[in-house]
């Protein structure tokens, strides 16, 4: 495997529109476009795939991208930027999205395809690109065609029940996807939303059956992480955070890491990835907490750098 594996991210991408304590701010955002910045960060050779509008907003998106060294797979286009509006209440975000039309949105199967380098050896997707229309189709077969082929994938839903139209062709969509996956990350959020009604143990051991993922992660915000694997569980406490700001991109940011460290213990295969014993689990859900912890202790998803990461592992050790 290559010193610096090609990791392909896509999703959307849009302006969060944040009130917070009665002051409003434009901040760069989208879970993919998040986890995408997170993994350029930690110096990954990472290439989001999906497309970015030509307007000025889109230029704040182009460019935060590139500042933490992402290449634009999927470049630019002439329609507008997907609007969020955020309101954060005691540290915790609320959504509203405005995405008819926009430059996200406008991906096909071929497209994505053309936008992937041959040698790429990950892919990742999920959050809105999921929901629903013609885009959502696109994702979920260029997934399968990446699972079918042999290429790591990633899928990290992150459920957004209030914006959806159609709940159960969205859960549907999603645990079809979930049947082409290697890694799946869930807060216990998201696994409360795919599996309403449903005690949590009894919804991991649903889940369980349902996907192929031969790595389960589950975030639980305060109560740390915990990852499935094979027949391994792992849990970890979360890491103390250094004055909570949000806990916007904190999810995205483990995401990314999570990725990042498979990437360095070399594991960023099908097969590798089902090698791994736990104390490596472990050590990659520690890492991965720690990096969101960073996260939570900035506004909005403002991710460590690898530097700033190592050197916060380096603390604890």
């Amino acid at each position: 495997m290559s010193a610096s594996p090609v990791i392909c991210v896509g999703g959307e991408n849009l302006i969060d529109h944040v009130t917070r304590d009665g002051e409003v701010s434009a901040l760069a955002g989208g879970s993919p476009f998040n986890v995408a910045m997170a993994l350029g960060r930690q110096q990954a050779d990472v290439h989001y795939l999906t497309p970015i509008s030509t307007d000025s907003w889109g230029d704040i998106l182009a460019d935060t991208l590139l500042a933490s060294g992402v290449t634009l797979g999927g470049g630019r286009l002439d329609a507008p930027t997907t609007m969020a509006r955020v309101t954060v209440t005691k540290g915790i975000p609320s959504y509203i999205f405005e995405r008819d039309g926009t430059a996200e949105r406008r991906v096909t199967a071929g497209s994505l395809a053309a936008s992937m380098p041959a040698d790429t050896t990950a892919l990742h997707t999920g959050s809105l690109a999921l929901t629903d229309g013609a885009d959502a189709d696109a994702w979920e077969k260029t997934c399968a065609t990446a699972f079918a082929s042999g290429t790591l994938v990633s899928l990290d839903p992150n459920v957004r029940l209030s914006v959806i139209t159609d709940i159960d062709a969205y859960r549907a969509r999603i645990f079809r996807m979930m049947r082409a996956t290697h890694v799946l990350k869930l807060s216990d959020e998201d696994l409360e939303g795919l599996c309403p009604d449903m005690p949590q143990d009894a919804a991991l051991d649903h889940i369980r059956a349902q996907t192929s993922a031969s790595l389960l992660v589950m975030t639980k915000g305060p109560d740390g992480a915990m990852a499935l694997h094979r027949e391994t569980r792992v849990d970890i406490p979360a890491p103390p955070v250094p004055g909570l700001v949000d806990t916007v991109g904190a999810g995205d940011t483990f995401m990314a890491t999570l990725l990042a460290g498979l990437a360095r213990v070399q594991a960023l295969s099908p097969d590798a990835l089902t090698a791994l014993d736990a104390p490596e689990i472990e050590a990659l859900l520690r890492r991965a907490g720690m990096a969101a912890a960073i996260n939570c202790s900035r506004a909005g998803c403002n991710p460590p750098t690898l530097q700033e990461l190592d050197a916060a592992m380096a603390s604890v050790d």
